[in-house]
């Protein structure tokens, strides 16, 4: 077997490996030993059948796994000599396209490899955290955005308005006839809540306490119980109070409106709440820090095919934003072109990326199987009621799981960096905060 360098230019390989038709031969024969013993045929006891008619028998048909097990054979010994590292998966192509047996193999194999990436010395980078405490008027404008989400209603003396609650009993007939799920008592209605189907809560508007009313809709066409779909119905509505909203008051009850035992327990889980969206901002800002402090310590050759599919991923994610009434998961148009913006952002993502793993692993960081289990059950409940399809659509299929492991890998490795740097604290107000935060996003990269 040969390996020949065609290629040596920047990260750029290219090879040509030569397998002789002796070398096939050898390995046809060294795979029809390793089945010999299994083997039955008439006139032969098991695993006594000669060599030569092994081989008559089935030796075309193992011809090619021996081509593929050579050739894999070749370029796992070339990747383990020389310590290169395909960026992306090698093109490895057969140039004697009219091949016949008793003919060597020869293929050419091409990558792009990965650059040797040296961790810079840590030491001299300072950072700075900014801290901001969750203080009194934060904790009081979140209890009264409390107060007004708590939807209290006083009685009312008057007619219904449209955002005041009608409770009412009522009975649905189609063509004079009760039907299912068409009857409730008591039932609190917030007009214009768009709660029920269309027509029926502005037919509501200017009933008074003790009135009955009688209200005809039509459900919709596409109305998801097939036996009311597009049919008319009416409702008989007895009016048992109005009532109109008012802004709930800053007490116990409020606290226990919203599970806690008192205020003062609000309080303390709304200030804990607070502080803790404070640090997840806070470590945003100082983790972007070290990555720009990273970006302008390092320098080293970038695979280019990892730039390109980088930058049209950039480029296609900044058109999708800037068109709202498109779908993010929408790929039916035209290829998006890469600009001037997405290459620099794709430069910085691919060199940071590679250097983050290269600590990472230098570091022997890990992703936990109980790391790796909360990731899946946080990113489950995005689907209530199909979390189980979830999980099992996660267990088969190895890209997801990278995509919930690289984010909890690369914090991991910032925190290994962190761990390094010089970190002052500086404490700021909220509004500091989320200038730094708005900074953040504007320049993200």
């Amino acid at each position: 077997m040969q390996v020949t360098e065609t290629l040596n230019e920047g990260l750029k390989r290219g090879y040509t490996i030569t397998v002789t038709a002796d070398e096939l031969d050898a390995k046809v024969d060294e795979k029809l030993v390793e089945a010999q013993p299994e083997i039955e045929m008439k006139g032969f006891r098991k695993g006594k059948v000669p060599m030569a008619l092994l081989k008559k028998q089935f030796g075309q048909r193992l011809l090619g796994e021996a081509m593929q097990d050579a050739v894999d054979g070749a370029m796992n010994q070339h990747f383990e000599d020389s310590g290169d590292r395909p960026a992306l998966q090698p093109e490895v192509k057969m140039t004697n396209e009219d091949w016949k047996e008793g003919d060597d193999v020869v293929v050419t194999l091409n990558y792009e490899a990965l650059p040797k990436i040296e961790a810079p010395d840590f030491s001299d980078v300072t950072l700075e955290k900014l801290v901001a405490k969750a203080d009194e008027a934060a904790v009081q404008e979140a209890l009264e955005n409390l107060a007004k989400n708590a939807q209290n209603f006083d009685d009312k003396d008057g007619a219904a308005e449209d955002g005041d609650q009608v409770t009412i009993d009522f009975l649905g007939k189609i063509d004079g006839e009760p039907f299912e799920g068409g009857a409730a008592e008591d039932f609190p209605l917030v007009l214009g809540s768009g709660q029920f189907i269309p027509g029926f809560e502005e037919q509501l508007a200017g009933v008074t306490a003790g009135e009955e009313k009688t209200v005809t809709v039509s459900f919709p066409a596409d109305y998801g119980a097939e036996h009311l779909a597009g049919k008319e119905a009416t409702f008989e509505c007895t009016i048992k109070a109005v009532k109109a909203p008012a802004e709930a008051t800053i007490d116990d009850d409020l606290a226990k409106q919203f599970g806690a035992e008192d205020l003062d327990a609000l309080k303390t889980q709304i200030t804990e709440r607070l502080e803790a969206e404070y640090a997840q901002a806070s470590r945003a800002v100082l983790k972007r820090g070290l990555l720009d402090a990273l970006d302008a310590k390092t320098a080293f050759d970038l695979p280019p095919s990892l730039v390109e599919a980088e930058s049209k991923q950039i480029a296609h994610q900044l058109w999708h934003d800037a068109q709202e009434d498109v779908d993010q998961n929408d790929h039916n148009h035209e290829e998006i072109p890469t600009s001037e913006e997405s290459d620099k952002l794709a430069v910085r993502r691919v060199k940071l990326g590679l250097l983050l793993a290269e600590i990472g692993q230098e570091a022997k960081v890990e992703v936990s199987d109980q790391e790796m289990t909360q990731a899946v059950i946080q990113q489950a409940r995005q689907y209530p009621g199909q979390e189980r399809q979830f999980f099992e659509f996660v267990q088969k299929n190895p890209q997801m799981q990278q995509q919930l492991r690289a984010p909890i890998f690369e914090d991991k490795v910032v925190d290994h960096i962190l761990e390094q740097v010089t970190v002052s604290e500086k404490e700021v107000s909220k509004e500091d905060l989320q200038k730094a935060i708005e900074t953040l996003e504007e320049d993200a990269g």
